[in-house]
């Protein structure tokens, strides 16, 4: 089979000189990369890395936010015959160090980030370091130095298809990262994908999401090899509708926390009910719609999709309204993504679709998803005692997740194993399906339900920021406090007695990356989050109001 680096070489040569990469630079400066200028570079870093004599199949790190020159060093290291190690561009200086010593890295590349000052002692003094474009000071030779200098590495190297080609460190929702190993054959089993949306040379898509995450490089950076798709990269949170607007997206993925601020700046300018209301009215309604998904920059998606984490029924039916339908996608770390999607005509709103061809799925007794995928991982780097306990004899991986599955193979899921908790009545409670009914009101941007060995279940809820900002005023906050309440009992009615809400719990500061009270895909760390909280909770439950402001 043909890995990454064959099909590079096939557009190099037959399109080498049509635009891949388009990267912002600040200030208002763009450089585009040509196949040909992006394999003529990749070949002079490869010639460098195999100057420096490390053994074939050696780790080399990879620390920055997404950029074209991501996928250039990722692709030196593979030509060069090493093994690429992406870090997640917000890490503490604790997990930098971990990844780095754990995976025995013999170089780090450090490009695009934000706030290096501060993780930069994560990194042994002593470790090699190459600055690529847009990275921070670094008193390190810079790609463009050493590329003006090597010349390219002779032919166009391949890769065994069986060979390790990456080491994806899990998030570390719970406990310490794993290592994940990929090899070439396991990231190409994205071609199920490309198959499902008819993958296009002349498709664009936006590279934001961490392509240290496999989502990223499943969707995105393998496809784009593999297609020729052109690729275009965000500036910045604050570009980051311009930046839309610039690539006009005939793919797009995101996750369920973006499409609800999404969903939120369009309410931000058109309340829900006069939104509503236009369109129903047959000779406005396309103007409204095409006028949004203008505003969002989603007016040329093809296909647009979510992932990460679960998305309410009722957000997909909103985006499907303005004519744009959400596909889900369902995967993990360790297969690579590759495990079940919704087609295009067949959403189900709350189930993830079918497994993927050549997939299989199946339910354990107590309701775990079962996968095998030609995409599992080769196991854990440097842990076989772990590989062993996610994949069974017959090669079926253990999710952690719970689900159902349909007459017609759809999967739902309904929670995580370990997410169970029980309250004091000895009743279990699955949080993420409550989650998702909070997340329907408009004003709520975040929840977290818990509970354990409580009479009932509380949620802690964080507000959009226009909502926090309306807090602060008297009448405001008395409004939203009415409207909060009230979704409590509408959700409330929804559930049985036992997963009954006590109350909702309003906390001030938003959970983030940065607070470690999300992982790097933006998932709830539960146990953070509830460690947080937990001196205050006992207190929380003699108060008598349904909504608690702290």
């Amino acid at each position: 089979m043909k890995t990454q680096l064959d099909y590079v070489y096939e557009h190099e040569k037959n399109t080498g000189d049509r635009v891949w990469l388009t990267q912002p630079m600040g200030k208002g400066e763009v450089v585009e990369i040509t196949w040909k200028r992006a394999l003529d570079e990749a070949r002079r870093m490869a010639a460098h890395l195999e100057s420096l004599g490390y053994p074939k199949g050696s780790n080399i790190a990879l620390f920055s936010k997404n950029s074209a020159w991501w996928f250039l060093a990722d692709l030196a290291i593979w030509m060069a015959g090493h093994v690429s190690v992406p870090l997640y561009p917000t890490l503490t200086p604790g997990s930098i160090a971990q990844i780095l010593d754990h995976s025995e890295a013999r170089l780090i590349f450090i490009g695009k980030l934000d706030g290096f000052a501060a993780m930069e002692p994560g990194i042994p003094k002593e470790l090699p370091r190459i600055a690529l474009p847009l990275s921070p000071k670094l008193d390190a030779p810079s790609w463009n130095e050493i590329i003006a200098k090597t010349e390219p590495i002779a032919g166009s190297p391949t890769r065994d298809p069986d060979d390790l080609a990456t080491i994806v460190y899990t998030s570390g929702s719970t406990g310490v990262p794993k290592g994940v190993m990929h090899s070439f054959r396991t990231m190409c089993g994205v071609r199920h994908i490309i198959d499902l949306i008819g993958g296009r040379s002349d498709d664009r898509m936006l590279s934001y999401l961490p392509l240290a995450h496999v989502a990223e490089r499943c969707v995105i950076e393998t496809p784009s090899m593999m297609t020729g798709g052109q690729i275009f990269f965000a500036e910045s949170l604050d570009t980051f509708v311009q930046d839309l607007r610039r690539a006009k997206p005939t793919l797009f993925l995101s996750v369920p926390r973006l499409w609800h601020k999404f969903q939120a700046g369009v309410f931000s300018k058109m309340p829900p009910k006069k939104l509503d209301l236009l369109l129903k009215i047959p000779i406005v309604n396309s103007r409204v719609k095409k006028k949004i998904l203008e505003g969002l920059g989603l007016d040329h998606v093809r296909y647009a999709a979510s992932g990460s984490a679960p998305i309410p029924a009722e957000l997909i039916a909103w985006y499907r309204r303005l004519g744009l339908e959400l596909l889900e996608g369902y995967g993990m770390s360790e297969n690579f993504a590759i495990s079940h999607a919704t087609r295009p005509g067949e959403v189900k709103p709350g189930f993830v679709g079918r497994a993927y061809d050549s997939v299989e799925c199946k339910l354990s007794e107590e309701g775990e998803i079962l996968v095998k995928s030609p995409s599992t991982m080769l196991g854990y780097y440097k842990a076989p005692e772990l590989t062993a306990e996610v994949i069974d004899k017959d090669g079926f991986l253990h999710t952690g997740d719970r689900g159902v599955i349909d007459k017609d193979g759809s999967l739902k899921i309904t929670g995580r194993v370990k997410e169970l908790f029980k309250t004091s009545k000895g009743k279990y409670v699955a949080p993420a399906p409550i989650e998702n009914e909070l997340l329907l009101h408009p004003e709520i941007e975040q929840a977290c339900v818990s509970g354990a060995n409580m009479p009932q279940p509380y949620a802690l809820v964080v507000l959009t920021e226009q909502a926090r900002a309306d807090a602060k005023d008297g009448s405001k906050r008395a409004a939203l406090e009415r409207s909060l309440s009230e979704h409590l009992t509408k959700v409330n009615a929804s559930l049985d007695q036992h997963e009954n809400l006590e109350k909702l719990v309003v906390v001030s500061d938003p959970w983030t990356i940065e607070n470690a009270m999300l992982t790097p895909t933006m998932k709830l760390k539960r146990s953070a989050i509830e460690s947080a909280y937990e001196p205050k909770v006992e207190g929380w439950y003699s108060e008598k109001a349904a909504v608690l402001w702290v």
